[in-house]
């Protein structure tokens, strides 16, 4: 029998498939899309803000409820992720439906450099504006 599936915003460093796939996730198909009046923060790891000033970039697929929580119950997330509902909009102009994970607050630490990697490759790939890119790379430590 198969699984009912639900749509899912993925931001931060689950848009790297590579690191979807270690939490044993392997979407069949994502699309980009935004997440209107959030902004991201990227500490020592990824987690959104709302803002009527931004958007947040990232991608949506549909996935299973059991691989949320197998990818959202990772030891490394070092905290609980919750669920949401939110609105997300693809490129193509089309607003879904879909379930958002975000942490609560933490103390501002600065995220390694390789935890960006993670971010920044795949938000190239996706296409993400320039301006987001810069705005990822702005979190990157300073030396």
């Amino acid at each position: 029998m198969t699984k009912p599936k639900v749509c899912v915003y993925f931001y931060g460093s689950f848009i790297n498939r590579d690191v979807l796939a270690r939490g044993g996730l392997t979407p069949e198909r994502v699309e980009v899309a935004r997440l209107w009046g959030f902004d991201i923060v990227v500490e020592t790891l990824a987690t959104l803000v709302r803002s009527d000033r931004s958007c947040a970039y990232g991608i949506v697929c549909e996935t299973t409820h059991d691989e949320l929580r197998s990818l959202y119950g990772q030891d490394w997330l070092g905290g609980t992720y919750l669920p949401h509902a939110v609105i997300v909009e693809t490129d193509g102009g089309r607003h879904i439906p879909a379930v958002y994970y975000i942490a609560p607050t933490r103390p501002p630490a600065r995220p390694a450099d390789d935890y960006l990697d993670w971010i920044t490759g795949p938000a190239r790939e996706y296409g993400f504006p320039d301006w987001y890119l810069e705005k990822l790379e702005g979190f990157r430590r300073k030396v």
